[in-house]
């Protein structure tokens, strides 16, 4: 039983980490490349997942994890071409006031046209079974997919970035902008492309994650600041640091959920016992799956006591 319960809970936790990245990568890859914290990224993830769900709901659940991606994506590189680039020569101060403020609009737009309830963006019946059984559990095939795509988009966005002329394009324009625009390479445009891209990254995560979890306008609001969480305990600009992060996050909260160890549970291992009437008693009955919501947060006030900069960051602040 401890051996099913191990198991299982790794690859729940791993599927929900993996969707983690897909979340914060995008965002990682914005603030490396453009140096723009994008407070926006959640409500990009939230509108993929309702684009999925309506052109899920027109062409199928396939062609929605093709074309909601690319539709968020062309949203994306718009707001970078006529919001940000307009603030970007005032300062950061007004981009993170730009995205903030373009978070709220996003809400305020999708509760008009879909409304405030949650929509019934379902799981594909090709995909919705079990992919095995573990002793006597089964595993979500649909997890599966999650963890594949989010795997085959980490040696994508790789291989683009390391071994094709775009990401050479990309990281000169990053570096040496100047000799970039000097060679005939358009740098707002490649910044655009770069926002873009991004958003896309986000839209597929939320594709792939609304029929798994809940499409509603809240989704936004409940991942945006695990997002955050993500890329600082990671490394600011660190894909490899988002996805380290990510999948510790994701073990860490799953294993948490399903444990309901408390520090009364442990003293009465040792034979003590804590009166119900005592002092702070519901402080020793607090379980460890009662927790679990603020477990990632302690965990980056860790790792900004002891390493600022992150596990696999390179810059400090």
């Amino acid at each position: 039983m401890h051996v099913e319960f191990t198991l299982i809970s790794l690859l729940n936790g791993l599927s929900y980490g993996l969707l983690l990245f897909m979340l914060s990568s995008g965002l990682t890859l914005i603030f490396s490349m453009m140096g723009v914290l994008n407070f926006a990224h959640a409500s990009f993830y939230m509108i993929g997942a309702y684009f999925g769900y309506a052109i899920s709901n027109a062409l199928g659940f396939w062609p929605a994890l093709v074309l909601a991606p690319l539709a968020v994506g062309l949203l994306g590189a718009l707001v970078e071409r006529y919001g940000l680039r307009t603030v970007h020569k005032y300062g950061h101060i007004p981009e993170l006031l730009f995205t903030f403020g373009l978070s709220y609009v996003a809400v305020e737009l999708v509760q008009l046209i879909w409304g405030r309830a949650a929509v019934p963006y379902k799981i594909p019946a090709a995909l919705d079974g079990p992919l095995f059984t573990l002793y006597t559990t089964a595993f979500p095939m649909y997890r599966g997919f999650m963890m594949l795509v989010a795997l085959v988009m980490l040696v994508a966005v790789y291989l683009v970035l390391t071994r094709t002329r775009i990401g050479m394009v990309i990281q000169a324009s990053l570096t040496h902008p100047d000799a970039a625009e000097a060679l005939g390479h358009n740098v707002p445009r490649v910044f655009m492309l770069v926002f873009g891209g991004g958003c896309a990254l986000a839209g597929l995560a939320g594709v792939i994650g609304g029929n798994a979890f809940v499409t509603e306008p809240a989704m936004a609001g409940t991942v945006g600041s695990i997002i955050f969480v993500v890329v600082v305990v990671g490394g600011m600009g660190s894909l490899a640091g988002a996805l380290l992060a990510s999948v510790l996050i994701g073990l860490l909260q799953t294993f948490a959920v399903a444990l309901d160890w408390s520090l009364q549970s442990l003293l009465a291992n040792f034979g003590a016992q804590v009166a119900s009437d005592a002092p702070y008693f519901r402080l020793f009955s607090i379980t460890l799956a009662e927790l679990a919501p603020i477990l990632p947060y302690l965990l980056l006030v860790l790792v900004l006591i002891f390493r600022p900069k992150g596990l696999l960051g390179t810059r400090e602040g």
